[in-house]
Order: structure tokens, then C-alpha cells, then sequence
């Protein structure tokens, strides 16, 4: 093993081809994982985590690599993020109104996906297909194009009543699930919230919801060996994870002892060796 670099961790780096091709930020720099596939990987907590927002050295790590006074300041960690259609932008109390203008006031997409099963989501239009691949999904279905974040939480929570909004990672870590005719689905969902779409036009204005004709997205990820078992590593109880790189998928490392979570542990400074 050599040490081959030292730095904060950030969620992994993505792109789609055959299969996603995935890099490790560490600090500065980029760490190409799918050649490192059925080779040895350590990772090392060194103890340290650093604010992703301002740097500082904080000891716990809130909202995703925050400092405790950044999370309770910043609109990335406000609870509209996880609950968008509590929106307050229009209030004029935005934590950060020039944030919410570039991140909520733009065009959202409503899509299907196959993750641990037939599920809806939401995502910002420059996020395709960068949130599928963070969740695991193996096919994706835009079927809605919305004006803003808020919109496509209200529409989110209409569809949520029939279909699933959240991934069962565990499920997802097991292995890829029997395709899904998501074509099919948003024929059989959509009729069902027109009464809510319809009173969304009528309240946010016609352009608010578009219907789309989208292709459906299938995506392969870089696994050789899916987990029977789940075990998690957790750099806060271990502060080495050490194996075979059996995989990739979603935001997990899959190795031959236990899976980690990358994006949980954005901002713990780590060494990354490899065989």
C-alpha cells in the first residue's frame, strides 16, 4: 500500500456511459475509482473534519459537512431542501434570496426511477442524470418539468401518496431490481393528481407544470459482487475502512467486509491508499 493523496472528502463525481464512471474527491484533487475495482482501497479518518461552506474546523459535521454556525445561516441546510414545497423564498425570508434565485427559482424536474423500487423524486434541471446515479437508480423517467423547487415538492407529495419518495439503500446495495415500465407507470399516475396539477397552473400561472415525452434512462453501474449482507462502515465508531473494491453505486463504496456512504462523511479529512 502507498499513500497517494490526504484531504476532505466530497460526495463522489459521476458520470454516465456504459457504465458510470465514478471519482473520489480528496482536498484538491481526483481519484479515479473504477480501475481500482478488485483491487485493495483504504481509507483513514485522521479525526479532523473542515466546514465545506468556510473551512473552519468544526468537531462534528452537520447538514452534510457543516459547521454548526453555517448550517443554522446558509439555505443549502434550511429545511426547505429536504422539504421543498415549504418554500419561504416568496415570504422574503430566504436565508440567502441570491442562492434561492439560482437553485429554487429555476426549473425542476418531477421523475420516476428505479432505485429499491418504483419511486418518484425531484431535481433541479442541471441535475440529470447526476441524481439518479446518487441514488442507486437504474432507470429514470423525467415526466414533469415545473417552474420552481416548490412546485415540484407540492407535485412530489401528490404522486408520494401512490408511489414511494424515498430509497431503501439496503435494498438497493443488494443488487439491481427487474426493469419497471416507467412509460407505463406515469400513464397510470399522472391522471390521478390532474385536479392538483391543474389548481397548480391556476395558482402559479400556465408555464408552472409542462407534461414531457422523455426517453427512459437506463443506467449500468461498475459492481462485480453485490452484498448478500449489509454492513456498514462508519468512520465516527472506525476510523479505517480497509478491502477489496468489490463496487460503486449510488454514493457507496462496496467492499468485500462493508459498504460506506461517501456523501455521509463529506468534509472528514481522510488518507486514501491503494494496492
Amino acid at each position: 500500500m502507498s499513500k497517494v493523496m490526504l484531504g476532505t472528502l466530497k460526495k463522489m463525481k459521476s458520470s454516465l456511459g456504459n457504465e458510470v464512471e465514478y471519482q473520489l474527491p480528496v482536498g484538491d484533487e481526483l481519484l479515479p475509482l473504477n480501475p481500482l475495482i478488485g483491487k485493495t482501497l483504504k481509507l483513514t479518518y485522521t479525526g479532523n473534519i473542515f466546514c465545506d461552506a468556510c473551512g473552519k474546523k468544526t468537531k462534528k459535521s452537520y447538514s452534510q459537512g457543516h459547521c454548526f454556525p453555517c448550517m443554522k445561516k446558509l439555505a443549502r441546510c434550511d429545511m426547505c431542501i429536504m422539504k421543498p414545497e415549504t418554500c419561504h423564498y416568496a415570504k422574503g425570508t430566504c436565508r440567502e434570496p441570491e442562492w434561492g434565485d439560482t437553485h429554487c427559482m429555476v426549473p425542476h424536474y418531477v421523475y420516476l426511477s428505479n432505485t429499491s423500487g418504483l419511486k418518484v423524486g425531484i431535481t433541479r434541471h442541471t441535475q440529470l442524470p447526476t441524481r439518479w446515479i446518487d441514488q442507486g437508480a437504474t432507470q429514470a423517467l423525467p415526466i414533469l418539468k415545473v417552474k420552481t423547487r416548490q412546485i415540484s415538492g407540492l407535485v412530489e407529495i401528490a404522486l408520494a401518496e401512490m408511489v414511494a419518495d424515498k430509497t431503501n439503500w439496503r435494498a438497493m446495495l443488494k443488487g439491481d431490481n427487474e426493469n419497471i415500465d416507467l412509460k407505463a407507470e406515469a400513464e397510470r399516475l399522472l391522471p390521478t393528481i390532474e385536479t392538483r396539477l391543474n389548481e397548480l397552473l391556476a395558482l402559479y400561472g400556465e408555464d408552472a407544470v409542462e407534461q414531457l415525452n422523455e426517453e427512459l434512462v437506463s443506467i449500468q453501474y461498475p459492481v462485480t459482487q453485490y452484498p448478500t449482507k449489509i454492513t456498514s462502515h462508519n468512520f465516527d465508531k472506525n476510523p479505517t475502512v480497509e478491502g477489496t473494491l468489490l463496487g460503486i453505486k449510488g454514493q457507496y463504496l462496496i467492499f468485500d467486509n462493508g459498504v460506506i456512504n461517501i456523501r455521509k462523511f463529506t468534509s472528514y479529512e481522510v488518507t486514501v491508499e491503494t494496492q
